[in-house]
């Protein structure tokens, strides 16, 4: 018997340090695959910009009034800035944030409710992106990782 049960601790033990290499492992995997959907999606704006400026007629360019941050899609909010000013994935998340009545979202109802999976990756994204709208003065974090919307008219 003495021996049947030292196979089966063995076995145990090998069982173990496989399920922990492939922990590991996933845990890599899951950071790559992160890091290759932001690289992704700094191409999709860029390619959306690029388009939208060779796109669009020639205009009178505004002098910067300092109140973007720079390199940001972001802009501070002043007084009477409406939510058009802000990129299209951040006009999606104020509008989900908006319309969401009561206490607040987390970032992963927020994925859930913008049309996405509810993975690590694109929740981490939306939470940068929700803490970037409330550093800015467009959302409200109401608690540790719950965020709301201010008023902002999208007019």
């Amino acid at each position: 018997m003495a021996s049947v049960l030292g196979l089966l601790e063995a076995r145990e033990k090998m069982v173990r340090e496989e399920i922990t290499r492939l922990r590991e492992e996933a845990e890599r995997v899951q950071a790559a695959l992160g890091e290759a959907e932001r690289e992704l999606q700094r191409l999709v704006d860029a390619r959306m910009t690029v388009t939208e400026v060779l796109a669009g007629p020639p205009s009178t360019v505004a002098e910067p009034t300092g109140s973007t941050v720079a390199g940001s899609t972001v802009p501070r909010r002043e007084t009477g800035m409406a939510a058009t000013a802000l990129a299209p994935d951040y006009q999606r998340i104020l509008s989900v944030l908006e319309s969401e009545a009561g206490e607040g979202m987390r970032c992963q109802q927020l994925a859930v409710a913008l049309g996405m999976e509810a993975v690590p990756a694109k929740v981490e994204g939306l939470r940068s992106k929700a803490k970037r709208l409330v550093e800015r003065g467009w959302a409200l974090q109401v608690r540790p990782g719950v965020f709301t919307a201010l008023a902002v008219s999208t007019v």
